[in-house]
């Protein structure tokens, strides 16, 4: 990614020019005084920590020994790995200091800036899930739901990026437990080759088996599922002037669409209005073209993940085959598309389903396809 390309240590001297990175990227330069736990951070604040992170990573053989484009995709996932620790660090009642959410939040600050930025879509949501999981190796093996997580990780990036991220993580730090948890770190990679999803993507017998052990805690996931789908829901997901309008009219032309945009217009509710009796009005459309067993195209925004479970739950009760459509656009088209509207989303809508905006993955689905609207008219 020839934007983080030249801040990427290289041979000879795998040198970090922290003050460059300092000076071309606000997100960074906020990391600065904020404070961590000093018991597990004795080195300072988070740009401290990140500086020593990048650094710790560029001594690693393992990194140095990666093709060039990966190499600068495990950087840039270094920088971003505590991003949003300004926004989740505070001080408990205990005095301690805590960052708690910092994965989660991350994942979407990352997501939100890489896509303002203008970086693709597959390298964006490699270091998003990175961030989002970037602790899990640390604790992993106490974890009854370690095997989703490792699966879901392989099916959206690496783990073996991630155990490189968490190596650079630890050593980029100053605190006492450091070779337990590195000890971890070891385990966690030797566990994901024995599950066969180290370096590769986990293997299903479907994409049936795959949306089926997704859906159902404890399913062996070598599990082959009958596949009984009689129908297929097309559920949409982008935001406002994403274009979902015009791929359904190019792609799904004839099916029957249940768009929430039409039940606001119907209703007279607006998109920044309460928008329940809207998704009532969408579930009951729903709800009589599943049990016609009709396959059916799901128009709405949908742009987080509990947003377009409430969709798929409900087709995979009528025994459907869903299938995600992912549209986006840079971020001045869908502001133009918006304004070109006859009656425009206010900003601080798209703004706030921006900056919560997860990408819809394959563990949600039968299908994934995403759309770069870009030229479409």
């Amino acid at each position: 990614m020839e934007l983080f390309d030249r801040f990427c240590p290289a041979a000879p001297y795998w040198t970090v020019p922290w003050n460059e990175i300092e000076e071309a990227f606000s997100w960074i330069r906020r990391l600065s005084g904020v404070i961590q736990d000093p018991v597990h951070h004795a080195e300072g604040d988070v740009a401290i920590h990140t500086r020593m992170a990048c650094e710790a990573l560029a001594a690693l053989p393992e990194w140095r020994a990666r093709p060039a484009e990966e190499r600068t995709r495990l950087f840039a996932t270094v920088l971003f790995h505590d991003v949003a620790k300004p926004d989740c660090t505070a001080i408990d009642a205990d005095g301690r200091v805590t960052a708690h959410g910092h994965s989660r939040r991350g994942e979407l600050l990352t997501r939100r800036i890489l896509w303002e930025l203008g970086v693709p879509r597959p390298w964006r949501e490699h270091v998003a899930a990175l961030v989002r999981h970037h602790q899990v190796p640390f604790w992993a093996l106490e974890r009854p739901d370690l095997d989703p997580i490792a699966f879901r990780v392989s099916l959206l990036a690496r783990n073996d990026d991630l155990v490189l991220l968490a190596r650079a993580d630890i050593l980029g730090r100053i605190c006492a437990d450091l070779d337990d948890v590195l000890s971890n770190i070891d385990l966690f990679q030797q566990y994901c080759a024995e599950r066969s999803c180290l370096d590769v993507p986990r293997r299903f017998a479907s994409d049936h088996a795959r949306f089926q052990y997704f859906r159902t805690p404890g399913r062996d996931p070598e599990y082959a599922a009958y596949d009984d789908t009689a129908f297929t829901v097309t559920v949409m997901s982008g935001l406002p002037g994403s274009g979902k309008d015009t791929w359904i009219a190019k792609h799904r032309d004839g099916l029957p669409v249940v768009s929430l945009d039409a039940f606001r217009a119907q209703l007279r509710v607006k998109p920044g209005g309460d928008q329940g009796p809207v998704v009532a009005a969408a579930q009951q459309a729903a709800r009589e073209h599943l049990r016609a067993k009709r396959s059916f195209v799901w128009n709405a925004t949908n742009v987080t993940r509990q947003l377009r479970d409430q969709c798929i739950g409900l087709v995979a009760a009528y025994g459907g085959r869903v299938e995600l459509v992912a549209v986006e656009a840079p971020p001045q088209v869908v502001a133009a598309r918006n304004a070109a509207r006859p009656h425009p989303v206010p900003q601080a809508v798209i703004d706030r389903l921006a900056a919560k905006a997860e990408t819809p993955d394959v563990t949600e689905a039968h299908a994934v396809t995403f759309v770069d609207s870009t030229g479409d008219r």
